[in-house]
């Protein structure tokens, strides 16, 4: 079994100690696969890791308990299980779906495949209310954008292997595309929900936006 495989064993089995093994097997075997198409420049496996480290991090630093653990780290499984560059706008829907389909499958409870669809729909926009009831939902919000804060190469490379995973779009509509996307995040008065990736995050990301802005600028 491969790390990726073996950290999904772990998750579920913490989340859903009672489900089937092979169930489980099964489907961590679908997720790695998703996860490991070879459109996905940066959305993929090492993305993955990420954002499951980022929401170690700050479960740890919100004191957030086993059952929002567990639902966030679900939900950081399933948030880009379904990623397509033709049709972006489907895919946190997609993903929600297949997230409900397996998690049932499973024998997870209503209300914890509920939470999970959350979660992963709240990545579409990174837009959540301001004060979300669940503390599962900053979390997930705040673990997928780590990489705003990332280390100058590794946000450089970021925004590269984006830009591969949109190779089939001209430069100057790719570059509206992305200004659409990256903008709205550097115009918030926070870019990040938890105070942990206030803290320690803010300040990076925020120089790592404008100069991806600034590049796009030309």
């Amino acid at each position: 079994m491969d790390s990726v495989e073996a950290r999904w064993a772990a998750d579920c089995r913490a989340a859903l100690p009672e489900a089937d093994a092979t169930l489980v097997a099964s489907a961590g075997a679908d997720l790695a696969r998703r996860w490991r198409e070879p459109h996905r420049h940066y959305h993929g496996v090492t993305h993955l890791g990420e954002v499951l480290a980022a929401v170690d991090r700050l479960a740890r630093a919100e004191h957030l308990g086993p059952e929002g653990r567990d639902a966030a780290r679900l939900a950081a499984w399933f948030h880009d299980a379904v990623y397509s560059v033709t049709d972006p706008e489907g895919n946190e829907r997609a993903s929600a779906d297949l997230a409900g389909h397996v998690l049932t499958g499973l024998g997870a409870e209503d209300v914890l495949v509920g939470r999970v669809g959350t979660l992963v729909l709240d990545t579409a926009r990174h837009e959540l209310p301001a004060d979300p009831p669940d503390p599962a939902r900053p979390v997930l919000h705040d673990a997928d954008l780590w990489v705003l804060a990332a280390p100058v190469a590794r946000f450089d490379a970021y925004c590269a292997q984006v830009r591969a995973e949109y190779a089939h779009l001209a430069a100057p509509v790719y570059a509206a595309g992305r200004t659409r996307v990256l903008r709205p995040l550097l115009a918030r008065r926070h870019v990040f929900r938890t105070p942990y990736a206030r803290g320690r995050w803010e300040p990076a990301a925020r120089e790592n936006l404008a100069r991806e802005l600034t590049r796009l600028a030309g």
